[in-house]
């Protein structure tokens, strides 16, 4: 008998199971079949910090979801639609993001009187009845696998562990997803076991077959390519468009590209992507400390390359110094941050936004940096080559805040036309400028336009200068301690960082007459986007902005502000741009916080929304006497 197939405008598919199934492979297998047939996506891998947490217990859990429509969408999802749970743990861990009548596929193997107590379970799940509300598919994956692959003279621990393609298999033929890229990525990744690529393979296969002539499935489902702009488009993460970014960033300006980095989650994949680009002139160092690794990117800024260097929250703390010393020295640097949930240790691979008021202020000193903040995993590409544009062009360090939700999650990416990116060459300085004739070379005679210094490669005849974190003299760049001159030195890196030019803040208000503004920065672009989507589907006006440049605001932030009566702030920390308005005037600020190591659904903050919407006017009133304001350089 044939399956019916229902026609699906989007769906959620959680893969969920222990650390060492395989679901991180399974959900980006599953994306990139999904992004080879053309809809729109958005994924939200999860996993524990533990190398090897215990195994069957929930803190083990490792899970990956993909949201995949018909249609643009903007979030990985809020609700699963489908849960696969490879066992009891699972389960456990993730039912209650379920909504009553999802659809839950178990590997009954696993449902052992022992696994269902390290889960915490005292009887099962599977036969209490607290799964009545869902609709369930009981699949002894673990069995079916073993007699797929029976003859084949695989271990039962390598039998065993391509299960995950079973259940890859079995998704891709309820959803009609192509399993030849996945059978070739399999082939290329056991290259040199053969017999482990067959196995993996027929696993697939076999849980294709057994959806196919099973009649458990009432049908299959089936969700029509998305009507995207035309070009070319692959599947990347946050992290890999930044790597990206700055390889395309460096060619652009025709300089070699040096990272110098020290490996810590969620940063880590940057300094892996990098590392295999050695033919675009990129030089990759992993450094024994953070401290070193920013040390080698300014030193390499200082011999005329492009210095970057990529961290988290902890790490961008230990190398505050010489971000401070990149100010002083005034060389371009771009550093990364992608955020994970703090302090400290905190949560390393949970997201959060909470390293804005680090990365604005966390020096010793007057020492201001433009920061910037993508808004996608796609974004990040976009971003880390603006970065290098104002790094380049001011001479000054730049700060990118991205998180653990960016760099993990990933989308479809239009693959730019490279001769369209922005020209980022500039030029060395080749002779004497002094201009007191002395025929010397002044590092610190500033053009008139960007305040930008000259940029002098070591060992250009004529061109000798000291650099050091000691203040310098204006103009000449001796050493000094002249009360006078420090403060105009001060002013002038602070008028440098107000007056890089950025591009003027955009606002989403279709109707016109939006009382409330829906501000954001970073990855809750989305979610924003997705809630607004919301508010405005049940009749009501609600304005929407997006911050990419952080230091300095766009030049209308104070216009834009001025014209709605609430300015709501969604943040995945307690409020840091939301205080740092408020500080410049913007009283009538509204801070909305979240900070449980996961985005923002889109539900939750269009209830949240919603409710401002309907509320009272607040008292206060403002103009724009009072509202941000940019220093004028």
């Amino acid at each position: 008998m044939t399956a019916q197939t229902t026609q699906l405008d989007r769906v959620v598919v959680r893969f969920a199971g222990d650390s060492g199934d395989g679901m991180q492979l399974t959900g980006d297998r599953f994306t990139s079949a999904t992004a080879l047939f053309g809809n729109d996506l958005a994924t939200l891998p999860n996993y524990p910090a533990e190398i090897r947490a215990p195994r069957g217990t929930v803190p083990g859990v490792s899970s990956f979801q993909v949201h995949f429509a018909d249609h643009d969408i903007l979030t990985p999802g809020d609700r699963p639609d489908v849960l696969v749970a490879m066992n009891p743990a699972a389960l456990k861990a993730n039912l209650a993001d379920l909504a009553p009548g999802a659809v839950i596929v178990v590997n009954t193997d696993e449902f052992t009187r022992r696994n269902l107590a390290r889960a915490g379970y005292g009887n099962s799940p599977l036969d209490d009845g607290s799964l009545d509300a869902f609709r369930v598919h009981q699949v002894a994956m673990g069995t079916l696998t073993h007699g797929a692959l029976a003859g084949s003279g695989m271990s039962r621990k390598d039998t065993d562990r391509a299960k995950n393609m079973f259940a890859l298999g079995l998704l891709s033929w309820m959803y009609h997803r192509p399993t030849e890229g996945t059978e070739r990525f399999l082939r290329d990744r056991f290259a040199s076991r053969p017999d482990l690529a067959e196995a993996n393979a027929r696993a697939l296969q076999a849980g294709w077959n057994y959806g196919e002539t099973t009649e458990a499935f009432a049908g299959t489902y089936e969700i029509a390519p998305a009507p995207l702009p035309p070009g070319t488009y692959r599947q990347i993460t946050g992290n890999t468009a930044l790597a990206y970014g700055l390889i395309a960033a460096a060619r652009r300006a025709e300089l070699p590209l040096l990272l110098g980095s020290y490996p810590i989650t969620p940063a880590s994949d940057i300094l892996h992507e990098l590392s295999r680009h050695k033919e675009f002139d990129v030089l990759t160092f992993q450094a024994e400390d953070e401290i070193a690794g920013i040390g080698a990117a300014l030193g390499a800024a200082f011999g005329g390359a492009l210095g970057v260097t990529s961290t988290s929250g902890p790490g961008l703390a230990l190398k505050s110094e010489t971000i401070g010393l990149a100010v002083m020295i005034e060389l371009p640097l771009v550093v990364v941050d992608v955020q994970r949930g703090g302090p400290s240790t905190g949560l390393p691979t949970k997201t959060e936004q909470a390293d804005l008021l680090q990365a604005m202020y966390g020096r010793n000193g007057e020492a201001p940096v433009p920061v910037l903040a993508p808004r996608s995993p796609a974004d990040c590409f976009d971003t880390a080559l603006e970065a290098a544009r104002i790094a380049l062009t001011y001479r000054t360090p730049v700060l990118l805040l991205s998180d653990g939700s960016l760099a993990n999650g990933s989308e479809p990416w239009r693959i730019p036309d490279a001769d369209q990116l922005p020209d980022l060459r500039q030029r060395f300085a080749t002779e004497p400028n002094a201009t007191d004739g002395s025929g010397a070379f002044w590092p610190y005679l500033r053009d008139p336009g960007t305040l930008a210094r000259p940029w002098a490669v070591p060992g250009t005849p004529g061109l000798e200068h000291r650099v050091g974190g000691l203040e310098k003299a204006d103009g000449s760049g001796d050493i000094s301690y002249d009360p006078a001159n420090h403060e105009r030195m001060v002013r002038l890196r602070r008028a440098k960082v107000d007056g890089v030019a950025v591009p003027a803040l955009e606002v989403d208000d279709p109707s016109g007459d939006a009382r409330v503004l829906v501000l954001g920065w970073g990855s809750t672009y989305g979610p924003i986007g997705a809630a607004c989507r919301r508010i405005r589907a049940r009749g009501r006006s609600v304005a929407q902005a997006h911050l990419r440049h952080l230091n300095p605001l766009p030049g209308n932030t104070d216009a834009v502000l001025s014209r709605y009566e609430r300015v709501v702030v969604p943040e995945l920390n307690l409020g840091q741009l939301a205080p740092l308005l408020r500080a410049f005037g913007a009283a009538h600020v509204h801070s909305v916080t979240k900070v449980s190591g996961v985005p923002f659904g889109a539900a939750e903050l269009a209830d949240t929304i919603h409710d401002l919407l309907t509320a009272p006017a607040a008292g206060t009133t403002r103009t724009p006497q009072t509202a941000v304001q940019r220093t004028a350089p």
